[in-house]
């Protein structure tokens, strides 16, 4: 038996093409620059996956998106005696972050 399940030759199952992945870096970069505009803003985030979350932005990096969650945010709150709809101030500040490959639409909340 091997010493390691990795020891030995590699078949590659999948690569992504050249083109797409400058597409990818093209959006991602998009995205960063959108939510570094909105930094400290409140806005409704859309995901790839159908979910939506409202907050407010408070830090970009180059793979995430850091949104404060509204305290009155279901995700946000634990179950217990503060379920929602009830205010828990121990997870009022509760951060998400969001991949930003996963990001659809972002709005602003005016």
């Amino acid at each position: 038996m091997p010493d390691s399940l990795l020891a030995g030759e590699t078949l590659t199952v999948y690569e992504l093409e050249t083109r797409d992945a400058e597409a990818f870096n093209r959006c991602k970069e998009r995205i960063h620059s959108i939510c570094t505009e909105y930094l400290q803003r409140p806005v409704r985030v859309y995901t790839v996956h159908g979910h939506s979350y409202e907050g407010v932005i408070v830090k970009v990096d180059d793979h995430y998106v850091y949104l404060q969650m509204s305290p009155e945010h279901g995700r946000a709150l634990l179950p217990g005696p503060y379920a929602y709809p009830y205010y828990n101030p121990y997870y009022s500040n509760v951060v998400l972050p969001l991949v930003l490959f996963d990001l659809l639409a972002i709005s602003l909340i005016v």
